[in-house]
């Protein structure tokens, strides 16, 4: 099997290959095809799976077993004369043509969509205002208020009546024209008072009732209530009162520290804190900073880019959040079904990103190409041994799952935006001009 011929069309990024499967493979293929289909067939004479392959061939014609062979032969063949062609695919739409098929083989025309090959200038010397990733002491202060915010607990309160803010343990059941109604009752029931929970009035007459003090709560369904029997009707809830708890949040110091820490004084604790934070807003700073010069490259990208990139771009985004949807035991459909959604509409979501991931990634390879990019065997064997303890997996395995070639590819591209960065400016921040300046400006400049 080989390519004979590789000529771009007249429609962009369209390539038409000419392949060859010798006559030796394709009679392969026809045997292995007679193999498949002998059982099938009924020649007089003979039982069924016993005939021979050139009687039935005589009988029902010579290309009686070619179209099986054919289907058979032309992935690997596809496959061989992509690669030898140099072109990358992009899509699985294929147009196939069979020029000739015999014993002396089989030659076959296939149009392929490949990536294109675009034109980059002007990527150095670019600029892009940086995020301050400066952390202050209020900073720190609201990390370690956080901090103990999730270190609080529900204690029980003894010897007061329930207060806003409180959680408290109650039955209740609620009656309409001095009937109970379904869904209305409740036993040990868990709520926060001004959490919102129940309907208005309901949670703030609670406020003041004391443990196993029983009464009645009184309020009036909302007309836009989602039981129609229930809406805009006066109800009566009987309550019991079981437990009053109250979140107490612990003190700022060394024994705080100690419990949720491995430092011993709050002093280490709010060093490390402001350590932690200084790394994590450097890291969004420089994050913002690349995405604001990728957002510029893209715009710089001279060159017809297939629909196919965009769509399949799309169709990994689609994926990737369909995989969090499952790890969350939810389906894609039920989440459409939620949301009110179709799947071209969710689709739609994730188009303009999808457009901005694939030009950036075309503009670096072609960077990573003009500026003659080497990616070494040492920098993806390191990249090997740093996914390896992300996953927690022998590099040997995660070599034996992950190619390469794309580890390479990833890493030129990776190395190209480093450049890119290296040869770029940070913009200085303007401050906007308030109204009144702004009108004062303008009326110089008319004088």
């Amino acid at each position: 099997m080989s390519l004979k011929n590789a000529v771009k069309t007249e429609t962009a990024n369209r390539v038409e290959l000419e392949i060859v499967v010798d006559a030796e493979t394709f009679e392969k293929a026809v045997q292995a095809a007679y193999r498949k289909n002998v059982g099938k067939i009924n020649v007089p004479g003979f039982r069924k799976g016993k005939a021979p392959r050139a009687l039935i061939e005589k009988l029902y014609g010579a290309d009686v077993f070619y179209e099986d062979a054919m289907n058979a032969v032309y992935p690997d063949a596809l496959d061989g004369a992509i690669k030898e062609s140099g072109y990358e695919f992009v899509e699985d739409k294929i147009d196939l043509d069979v020029v000739s098929v015999g014993k002396e083989g089989m030659t076959f025309k296939a149009v392929i969509t490949v990536k294109p090959e675009i034109e980059i200038e002007g990527y150095f010397g670019l600029k892009a205002e940086k995020p301050d990733a400066t952390v202050t002491d209020a900073d720190v202060d609201a990390e370690l208020a956080a901090l103990q915010d999730r270190q609080a607990r529900l204690v029980t309160v003894e010897g007061r009546a329930a207060q806003l803010e409180d959680t408290v343990t109650f039955d209740f059941e609620g009656f309409v024209d001095g009937v109970a109604f379904e869904g209305g009752k409740g036993e040990n029931y868990s709520l926060k008072l001004g959490s919102g929970q129940f309907i208005p009035g309901f949670e703030e007459q609670i406020v003041g009732k004391s443990v196993d003090e029983e009464f009645d709560v009184n309020v009036t369904f909302p007309e836009e209530y989602h039981a129609a029997e229930l809406a805009g009707k006066p109800a009566v809830f009987k309550c019991k009162l079981h437990e009053i708890k109250n979140r107490e949040v612990p003190e700022l110091n060394d024994d705080l520290a100690k419990d949720c820490s491995e430092f011993d004084t709050l002093d280490e604790l709010k060093a490390d804190t402001r350590k932690k934070l200084e790394e994590k807003k450097a890291a969004e700073a420089d994050n913002a900073y690349e995405t604001a010069l990728a957002e510029q490259l893209a715009g710089l990208v001279q060159g017809e880019i297939p629909e196919a990139m965009y769509e399949n771009a799309v169709n990994d985004q689609v994926n990737s959040f369909d995989q969090r949807l499952r790890m969350q035991g939810l389906e894609l459909a039920q989440y459409l079904q939620f949301t009110g959604m179709t799947m071209d509409d969710f689709r739609k979501n994730f188009r303009p990103q999808a457009e901005l991931q694939t030009k950036v990634r075309l503009a670096l390879e072609a960077i990573a190409k003009k500026e003659n990019v080497e990616v070494t065997e040492e920098d993806i064997n390191a990249e090997y041994d740093k996914m390896a303890e992300q996953y927690n997996m022998e590099a040997d395995k995660i070599k034996a799952l992950i190619n390469a070639d794309a580890i390479k590819a990833d890493k030129s591209v990776e190395k190209a935006m480093t450049l890119v960065k290296e040869n770029a400016k940070v913009a200085k921040k303007t401050a906007k001009k308030s109204t009144a300046k702004k009108a004062k400006a303008e009326e110089k400049t008319e004088e």
